[in-house]
């Protein structure tokens, strides 16, 4: 990827103890992903790829299109955000992936998302 495109991706997660069952095995999270445009060219984030590690060591793969039903334009020096979810059956997990972004002439590129932690409170020392 070359200069013109560049994102910075941000991560914020949070444990939702009241969706949360772990007599059941069933721990939620959400998370708020911020992408911002650090290039000088603007892209449509057009489809994703989650990797999501539960401690068990359990991969589930996710790809989609756009993100919580968009794909939006993200022009530079702006920013896009929005919130999502995912349930683990362990109190600790990872996720990590990337984004597919189109440039405006049609050119396709990835934008990896890093790893980010899960972590049901308590669970980590």
């Amino acid at each position: 990827m070359t200069q013109e495109y560049q994102f910075q991706i941000s991560v914020q997660t949070q444990y939702i103890d009241e969706q949360s069952e772990p007599e059941n095995e069933r721990y939620v999270f959400a998370y708020t992903i911020q992408i911002t445009n650090t290039g000088s060219h603007g892209a449509t984030l057009n489809a994703r790829h989650w990797v999501i590690t539960d401690a068990n060591g359990e991969v589930t793969e996710v790809k989609g299109q756009g993100v919580v039903g968009e794909q939006p334009y993200i022009a530079p020096g702006k920013s896009y955000e929005y919130s999502s979810g995912a349930v683990l059956n362990t109190p600790i997990g990872t996720m990590q992936g990337s984004y597919q972004m189109a440039t405006d002439s049609g050119t396709e590129f990835d934008t990896p998302i890093p790893v980010f932690s899960l972590a049901a409170p308590g669970a980590l020392h």
